[in-house]
């Protein structure tokens, strides 16, 4: 499936936005976590600095978001992961709303509530958790509801491969194919469930050669390369409009940092991550446009500048957002 040149100028402007958006994070998350903090004898505060709690950054796994979501319409439903960021910026959730929830300011998505792995924005029909495997069943969901409806909606579930060997990925497969749901499950493999390598807690190299066992196509994207991506996640979502059922697509993709920000990855071997961005699918797909002719350099320069400013103004508008006052904590709850 070819992709317009407006749709491959996005993807590599989107790819650009997510990567300084994380890249970004990574500064501002470590503020006050670090030094002098060690002088009261903890090595790394993760309550500390204006981004509280856990972070995951999904900076060199670009291609799957942009890939599959360049396809999707807004009524469209995706569900992420606890390492959800760029699906969100992919999907369309508005930028400066989102990183002042990860702020946790009042002018957040969920007000400062949720934080980064609770972005829930039913706007653009997207959301997140940080259980593993639980993206796949409330995307069921939402494909169910569209099948319902008479509606051609598609539902993408994003997962890791951690997340196949969850109880949730086997029943949502199965439940998908038996009703013939217009799901997409999308499984982002970078090698590494936390600490643990694939090889070491899945019993075969391919997820996707699961699929057939629950009687629908898996297919494999072997390289992190966004193209390959946006030509495989196509027909899926063709398929799944047309009502012919759920697909599972697994993409090979790279983890450049670590499980959260402060993991001291001892279990990586110290090469892995220079080789992986060496690489990078970011400029890769730049040589791929201007091979093409249809990005000249004063064209790139000129998406990476946009994209740089709108992470820019959201990182401001979150820095200036207020805090939720503390009666706010009682607002929203369920009795």
């Amino acid at each position: 499936m070819d992709a317009s040149t407006q749709t491959l100028l996005w993807m590599y402007e989107k790819m650009v936005e997510i990567r300084e958006y994380e890249e970004t994070l990574v500064k501002d998350y470590l503020e006050g976590k670090l030094p002098p903090n060690i002088q009261k004898g903890l090595a790394f505060d993760i309550g500390s600095g204006p981004v509280p709690g856990e972070m995951h950054l999904a900076a060199g796994q670009e291609p799957v978001a942009v890939g599959v979501c360049a396809h999707l319409r807004k009524e469209d439903t995706v569900v992420g992961t606890h390492r959800p960021h760029h699906f969100a910026i992919a999907k369309g959730v508005p930028l400066d709303r989102m990183t002042a929830e990860i702020f946790g300011k009042a002018s957040g998505l969920g007000k400062g509530k949720g934080g980064h792995m609770h972005l829930f924005d039913p706007e653009h029909r997207f959301s997140c958790s940080g259980i593993i495997g639980a993206s796949l069943p409330p995307a069921c969901g939402a494909a169910l509801a569209a099948k319902k409806l008479g509606r051609d909606w598609v539902a993408v579930a994003f997962f890791g491969e951690g997340a196949a060997n969850q109880g949730s990925f086997h029943e949502s497969l199965n439940l998908a194919a038996l009703w013939k749901l217009p799901v997409v499950f999308v499984c982002e493999d970078n090698h590494w469930a936390i600490s643990v390598p694939k090889d070491a807690a899945t019993s075969i190299s391919w997820v996707a050669d699961r699929a057939p066992a629950y009687g629908m196509p898996g297919v494999k994207v072997p390289e992190n390369d966004a193209m390959a991506v946006y030509e495989a996640a196509g027909p899926a979502i063709a398929r799944a409009r047309r009502g012919e059922g759920p697909t599972l697509i697994e993409v090979k993709t790279d983890r450049y940092l670590g499980h959260f920000q402060g993991d001291a990855e001892v279990y990586r071997p110290k090469d892995e991550v220079p080789k992986l961005r060496a690489n990078d699918p970011i400029p890769r797909l730049a040589a791929q446009l201007a091979g093409k002719g249809l990005m000249s350099e004063a064209d790139r320069a000129a998406s990476e500048s946009a994209a740089k400013g709108r992470v820019a103004e959201a990182f401001r508008f979150a820095r200036e957002s207020p805090l939720p006052k503390p009666a706010d904590a009682l607002a929203d709850v369920f009795a």
